[in-house]
């Protein structure tokens, strides 16, 4: 009882508990736990999309139970812990079933030709072939015009425009210079041109030089008038294309570019209805088609 009127004095004891509360602290342990086996878990995804076919074969093969075999024998029975195969001979069971679990690491698949690689080269070797030609036939093109244009500006050749044909052959661009009836490009029988074959040919000449394609060279004779053949067409046809060949030279044209000259004599006429026709003694020039470039194996 308190004296004087005063409240009695209360004394309270705390007892402070360490260790984390109720639950102390193996929250923390299981939190790192379940982090710890997060970053395994995507460690070990990232390293399956990282390795290889034969990488994860060989893994498997480290793994798998040496023993393992495809009879009940075990691995002390007969086989000893290994399986025949289909061709009769002993083989690890482990090998035979990784390999059938993992049938794109087998090695017949790896010797296949890949068809789509092999696509592939053709393709691209088709598209060669094409932008090659499609080249070659603007440059054909753009020569053609440029000679056309040329006969047209000089006065002394617009009247000789009519004894030159161009066109584009599977050989490549083919200029021919046609006699006309009254207007030879050489004598009867001899083979030295006349002034107006020369002034065409230089003509030629200059379009020739513009481009870098080997230039065949033939010459052309038509049948006698009573359709009979001379024997002697033959060595003149030749003469008269060796003659075109030096004045294209002597224009400019370069000696290492004359692939071929040659006499056809009236073998290729160029009205076949009448080889008597004067149109079909001629030179026919042409710039031969480059073939692309291949592999040695093409």
């Amino acid at each position: 009882m308190a004296i004087g009127g005063d409240r009695p004095i209360l004394i309270k004891k705390v007892k402070k508990v360490s260790g984390g509360g109720h639950h102390g602290g193996a929250w923390k342990v299981a939190y790192a736990d379940f982090v710890t086996a997060m970053m395994a878990f995507f460690l070990l995804m990232w390293l399956i999309n990282t390795t290889s076919p034969e990488q994860k074969n060989g893994i498997a093969e480290y793994f798998a139970p040496a023993s393992v075999s495809e009879t009940t024998s075990g691995s002390g029975g007969i086989l000893g812990g290994t399986a025949l195969g289909e061709d009769g001979s002993k083989s690890s069971g482990s090998m035979d079933i990784v390999q059938d679990q993992n049938p794109e690491s087998k090695p017949s698949e790896k010797n296949e030709p890949q068809s789509g690689a092999t696509s592939l080269e053709a393709a691209s070797e088709e598209a060669l072939r094409k932008e090659i030609e499609k080249r070659e036939n603007d440059a054909f093109a753009s020569a053609a015009m440029s000679l056309r244009q040329s006969l047209q500006d000089m006065p002394e050749l617009a009247e000789l425009s009519k004894q030159i044909i161009i066109d584009q052959t599977p050989e490549g661009l083919r200029i021919q210079l046609v006699d006309q009836e009254g207007r030879s490009m050489f004598k009867e029988g001899l083979a030295v041109p006349n002034d107006r074959a020369r002034i065409l040919l230089r003509a030629v000449a200059k379009i020739v030089d513009r481009l870098p394609n080997r230039v065949s060279i033939s010459g052309h004779t038509s049948a006698n008038s009573d359709g009979s053949r001379s024997g002697g067409d033959w060595s003149l046809s030749a003469a008269r294309a060796d003659q075109a060949r030096q004045i294209l030279q002597g224009a400019g044209v370069d000696p290492d570019r004359i692939y071929q000259v040659s006499g056809k004599a009236n073998s290729d006429p160029l009205y076949p209805d009448d080889p008597t026709l004067a149109g079909n003694r001629r030179i026919s020039i042409i710039l031969l088609r480059e073939a692309p470039v291949l592999p040695p194996d093409e």
